[in-house]
């Protein structure tokens, strides 16, 4: 296993209190006593076959709080899947970030086609850039990809095998919205450099911050932190306990409606 580092909080950051059990999810969120590991420009942390070292914890608590934070808005144009599906991940990442790009190449493309295109989960993605001013110039693109309808493509696309050593300069973010079929960039110039992007970015940037979220990838399935670029194992499991989870309250509320009924 490589050697973890973390990334740095900046000091201004405030955490956010969604709820006293916030408060106690953001300690666990910290994440989970997991050593979170932040890729920086070592060899170990660029290479395609390093897997973060975090300590895992699949059995961890499930918090209400954090599960409200998705927003199942059939709008959002950084989202994947059925608005009401059972499930929902949300991702808090960095497009400079060696294990978000692990996670985006090995592990997403199955969750996708094993869950998201049966309808079982939903993939929200947080732009969550902590690496300087590039990462918040490829956060702004890759939302102003979006409002083409071309996000997950640009995604794709920065997240490719050595994209993030050819920097997120400007013209390298042109390339990346050519390359993910952005057809008007003129408007995709525009909106990178738009007070709306900057806001949509800052308010995910804020959300991770208020969780308790400082190294990327960070997710929450269903209000259960996972931290790092996890083993699909991982994901399988906490995917396959919320859809059970999700299925028991339903049956539990269709059992009662019944019984409503029948009085």
């Amino acid at each position: 296993m490589p050697k973890s580092t973390s990334s740095r909080t900046p000091s201004s950051r405030k955490p956010l209190i969604y709820g006293a059990g916030v408060v106690i999810a953001a300690a666990l969120l910290g994440f989970v006593s997991y050593r979170a590991t932040a890729p920086d420009h070592s060899a170990s942390s660029s290479s395609s076959s390093a897997v973060a070292d975090v300590t895992a914890a699949p059995d961890a608590g499930v918090y209400p709080e954090l599960a409200k934070l998705a927003r199942r808005d059939a709008g959002d144009k950084l989202a994947q899947g059925r608005v009401d599906a059972p499930v929902v991940l949300i991702e808090y990442a960095d497009f400079k970030c060696g294990y978000c790009g692990k996670f985006a190449r090995d592990t997403e493309p199955a969750l996708v086609k094993k869950y998201v295109d049966n309808g079982t989960l939903r993939i929200e993605w947080r732009n969550f850039p902590i690496f300087g001013a590039e990462s918040e110039a490829a956060a702004r693109a890759a939302w102003a990809a979006g409002q083409q309808g071309r996000f997950w493509q640009f995604h794709r696309a920065a997240y490719a095998e050595g994209a993030k050593e050819q920097g997120f300069g400007k013209d390298r973010l042109k390339a990346l919205a050519q390359q993910a079929g952005v057809a008007d960039l003129d408007r995709f110039a525009r909106d990178t450099d738009s007070s709306a992007a900057s806001a949509a970015v800052g308010k995910d940037q804020e959300q991770g911050y208020g969780i308790g979220a400082t190294s990327t990838p960070s997710f929450l399935i269903n209000g259960r932190p996972i931290a790092g670029a996890q083993p699909m194992e991982t994901f399988t499991q906490a995917i396959e306990e919320a859809a059970e989870k999700a299925r028991n309250t339903e049956d539990a509320k269709g059992d009662k409606d019944a019984e409503g009924s029948a009085k």
